[in-house]
Parts: C-alpha cells; sequence; structure tokens
C-alpha cells in the first residue's frame, strides 16, 4: 500500500470489500454483531488468505508455499 488517494490502493480494497460483501454480507442476515464479525474474520483467514496469491511468496498461495517448503526441508 502505497500514497495516499492512489488509485492501486483503492482498485485493491475496492476488490476485497467486494468478494467479503459477494462471500459473508449477502450470505445471510446475522443476528449480532459479534457473529458477523466471527464470519468476517472467519472468511479473511480460512479462505481469501489461503486461496490469494501473495507477491512476497512469489505468486504463490499460502498453502503452496507451504507444500513447496515442507516437502524442501523433509528432503
Amino acid at each position: 500500500m502505497g500514497r495516499v488517494a492512489s488509485s492501486a490502493d483503492n482498485a485493491a480494497m475496492e476488490s476485497f470489500f467486494a468478494l467479503l460483501q459477494k462471500n459473508v454480507l449477502n450470505d445471510r442476515r446475522w443476528q449480532t454483531r459479534d457473529q458477523l464479525r466471527l464470519a468476517i474474520v472467519t472468511w479473511t483467514e480460512r479462505t481469501y488468505h489461503r486461496r490469494r496469491r501473495q507477491r512476497a511468496l512469489g505468486r504463490l498461495t499460502p498453502v503452496e508455499f507451504e507444500t513447496i517448503n515442507r516437502a524442501a526441508q523433509a528432503a
């Protein structure tokens, strides 16, 4: 993330929030804020971060990166 009002930063965040809305917020009505908060955290940690390719990991998903590193360490 870079400068204030950077269009690249805005695009990344808009993409994230669009996925969040599609996969969590539009899924059902939430009874409490705590239920919604837990659903957002769970989706972010279990789905978004595990499937999204990371530049720091050589454009691999975290799961792919861990699999490759575990195989290399075992050898």
